[in-house]
């Protein structure tokens, strides 16, 4: 039993380790092409930053549902009365 907490946590982590990477590689190269675009075109840079924070906020709202669901994995996981059923 105590190896399945070991997973769930290890799991966890992943979860929120590589969510957290590739929302900041994301939002990175996003940034970095909203400003390539704005000094192409200065004029659309109004629009184009209203669009980066519009996905911005999306890109972040999937971390942070990443997060809560490893966080509820980790303290309720609903897995764990399943498993501990398993015949040794």
């Amino acid at each position: 039993m105590m190896e399945v907490i070991s997973f769930v946590a290890l799991a966890a982590g992943l979860i929120i380790g590589l969510g957290a990477v590739g929302a900041c590689i994301g939002i990175g190269i996003m940034g970095s092409k909203y400003l390539e675009s704005a000094a192409r075109q200065p004029e659309l840079m109004g629009e184009l930053q209203t669009k980066m924070f519009l996905l911005a906020g999306l890109i972040d709202a999937a971390f942070i549902i990443g997060t809560g669901i490893a966080l509820w994995f980790a303290t309720a996981n609903p897995f764990l009365a399943q498993i501990a059923n398993l015949p040794k």
